[in-house]
């Protein structure tokens, strides 16, 4: 009960401070479910909510679904997705906003592994984009460890460390699309179901961009 309240009011924290901030910083509210179907199919489902400031001045709306199939002892997946996304971009420095629609099918392969009690995960994933009168194709590798701080292993119960890094590279050119760094503070409620808050760094060739992230995982196996 202890490890709940004070990670209620770290997140209660770090809300606040996020929305004390000007549209340097913007917000992500995301949540992640990944469920089973049977011994071998799991059904993806995502829906992430991005803001140029804490909360109500949308930057990007993006739904995600998929169907993947486990690999061997549940340490490897490979997945096919559909993802619509809604981007709303500010017209230079006015308050007029213009917003596109893009409809991306991607494939992804996930890989697990564990070095003591450091969770480690690979995702390399291919996108292929498709705008009104456009198409791209973009690859990804995605890099994330999750370190368990009160428990020997991530349980119920268990604050722990989460970290990532993933790199997006253009199938054009320039190759380089952008980078992230997120670092974050993580609490497992229950076996399947955790939660974590944290900062991410956007990096793109022209600059960069810092992100507050709230992210919620669920991962019951409600389907059977």
């Amino acid at each position: 009960m202890k490890l709940k309240v004070a990670f209620i009011a770290a997140l209660m924290a770090s809300a606040c401070y996020s929305m004390a901030q000007d549209s340097e910083t913007g917000n992500w509210w995301m949540y992640f479910g990944n469920q089973k179907i049977n011994d071998k199919l799991n059904w993806h489902n995502e829906v992430q909510y991005r803001n140029y400031n804490f909360i109500g001045d949308l930057e990007q709306l993006m739904l995600r679904t998929g169907i993947g199939y486990d690999i061997g002892e549940n340490n490897h997946n490979i997945l096919l997705g559909y993802g619509f996304i809604r981007s709303e971009n500010y017209v230079g420095n006015s308050d007029e906003k213009i917003h596109f629609d893009e409809h991306r099918i991607f494939q992804q392969f996930i890989t697990n592994q564990n070095i003591g009690r450091l969770d480690l995960s690979h995702r390399y994933r291919i996108e292929e984009r498709f705008f009104s009168n456009d198409f791209r194709m973009r690859f990804r590798y995605f890099l994330a460890l999750r370190y368990p701080l009160t428990a020997k292993e991530i349980k119920e119960n268990t604050l722990y460390l989460s970290a990532y890094n993933e790199v997006f590279i253009n199938s054009e050119k320039p190759a380089f699309d952008r980078n992230r760094l997120f670092g974050a503070l993580g609490y497992e409620i229950k076996n399947g179901l955790r939660v974590e808050a944290g900062i991410m760094r956007q990096i793109y060739d022209f600059g960069g961009r810092n992100q507050f992230q709230i992210a919620v995982f669920n991962n019951l196996n409600f389907l059977r």
